[in-house]
């Protein structure tokens, strides 16, 4: 059994769980579940946009721990001021050791679009992400099968929320449907959790051209960027690279600051 399988084999326990404890028609009754969400594709698609989507993560599977005591809020403000076109929160526990209330808290700070980045296999989690205040979820193709990521995504939309379908590799482009806003090619084998950019690069031109496309992980300098940039590619969500540093946010200003000297 891979990581991954232990990861959803895990997911489903919890979500049993928090249908349990939190039905949806309480989740309805949020306070964020009402309101009008922030588009993150205009977002990225916005002539002075960075492209940056700084995400917000303690620890992974693949790095352990990357920033034991980071807060949230303070950490995603500075994000947003630096420039980050959108935000990305953890709200996997077990394995990330990310919380629902993470994204609650940096929702009431922060008013630009917010990734819930979780494993999302249930409509209950599409619904408890608008509830949380998120703008945008992940699905992740190599985890769902056409189905389900055709009946997420048309929740997700029906709620207000964005959609990114996230694939490794070209078979998993098959999965693309009307209901998916962008496609996030993960340069990360969530198998294996071996990270390399040239998935990216491979893919960049096998991605139908009506869909934004984002690079993810495994991204370390501006240089980068630019070359990504120049296949194509609008969105760029960047995590532990910002998250090791001592200053998280003075790392993205300074990434930031970087690319627009290029």
């Amino acid at each position: 059994m891979t990581i991954l399988d232990k990861i959803i084999e895990n997911k489903r326990l919890e979500v049993s769980e928090r249908r349990s404890a939190s039905p949806v028609d309480r989740l309805e009754k949020s306070p964020f579940f009402n309101r009008t969400t922030f588009s993150l594709k205009e977002s990225l698609k916005a002539e002075k946009t960075s492209g940056i989507i700084a995400e917000f993560k303690r620890m992974s599977p693949s790095a352990g721990w990357i920033n034991r005591t980071a807060d949230p809020v303070d950490i995603t403000k500075g994000y947003v001021q630096s420039g980050a076109a959108a935000l990305s929160v953890l709200t996997d526990r077990n394995y990330f050791s990310g919380m629902r209330d993470d994204l609650m808290r940096v929702r009431e700070v922060n008013n630009c679009p917010i990734l819930r980045k979780d494993f999302t296999i249930d409509s209950y989690q599409v619904i408890e992400a608008k509830a949380i205040g998120a703008d945008a979820i992940l699905l992740i193709a190599s985890v769902l099968d056409n189905t389900s990521i055709r009946e997420l995504a048309e929740v997700a939309h029906d709620v207000g929320l964005e959609v990114i379908l996230e694939v490794h590799d070209s078979s998993e482009l098959a999965f693309l449907n009307d209901w998916i806003d962008i496609v996030g090619v993960n340069n990360r084998n969530l198998k294996k959790m071996e990270t390399d950019v040239q998935t990216s690069i491979d893919l960049s031109g096998k991605i139908p051209s009506q869909y934004l496309k984002i690079s993810e992980s495994g991204i370390h300098d501006s240089e980068t960027i630019a070359y990504l940039k120049g296949l194509g590619y609008r969105g760029f969500l960047i995590g532990e690279h910002f998250m090791k540093q001592g200053d998280p946010a003075k790392a993205c200003r300074n990434f930031i600051k970087q690319m627009n000297a290029e």
